[in-house]
This record gives structure tokens, sequence and C-alpha cells, in this order.
């Protein structure tokens, strides 16, 4: 039944958003539709839609799954995008997981649920 799903997150600066998706998340930007900003990356979209308080994004985040997570780890950690608390780390949920907060606020739990081993 379900295909996908796509997060939809505030972006408090479009011109710095697009920067950020682009330059740092390597994601390709896709159109700006009146401040609806939208992005994809490997067949997975995020939009943000224009907002002016810097809270919103503290509410907001979604998990991405992955499939090579140790690369993708590497490649962030390179750019000094890892949160301090979100290192590559097995979660007690079954997840091997790390976290990334964008320019907005949000953030971004980066996840491989097969297991270690097989």
């Amino acid at each position: 039944m379900f295909k996908r799903s796509t997060p939809i997150l505030a972006s408090l600066n479009e011109a710095q958003t697009i920067a950020f998706y682009t330059q740092q998340l390597g994601f390709t930007f896709c159109t700006n539709n009146n401040g609806y900003l939208i992005f994809e990356r490997d067949g997975i979209h995020v939009h943000l839609f224009r907002c002016d308080d810097p809270e919103a994004g503290r509410n907001m985040g979604c998990y991405i799954y992955v499939t090579d997570i140790e690369a993708l780890y590497q490649e962030y950690q390179a750019l000094n995008l890892i949160h301090p608390n979100g290192a590559l780390q097995m979660m007690p949920w079954g997840l091997r997981q790390f976290a990334v907060v964008d320019n907005s606020g949000n953030i971004f739990y980066f996840a491989d649920d097969k297991p270690v081993n097989g």
C-alpha cells in the first residue's frame, strides 16, 4: 500500500536553505514555488516551507533510511555536520543511526535497519 513518505519541514531563509541542502547535504534543488522548496537525493524528497519562527525547526525532523550508512556518515563528518550528540551508534530499538541538524534547526536521523552482521 504505502510507497514512500516526504517530510515537510521549516525553512527560515530560502537562500541559506538552498545552499545548505545542495552544498552540505548533497541534495539536488528541484524547485522554489513561492518559498516552498523541494530537494531530492537518491529518490528521497525533502520539502521545506517558508517559516519566520526560529523555534519551529526545533520541533521538526525525520528519519531517512539509507543503505551505506558508514559512507554517508563519513561524508557528513568530513563536513562537520554531525550533531554533537548524534554520532553513529546502534540504538536500543535496533537502528544504526546518526543525526544532522539543518540550517533551520530541523533534525535528520539517518538510519540503517539491516542487521550489522547480515
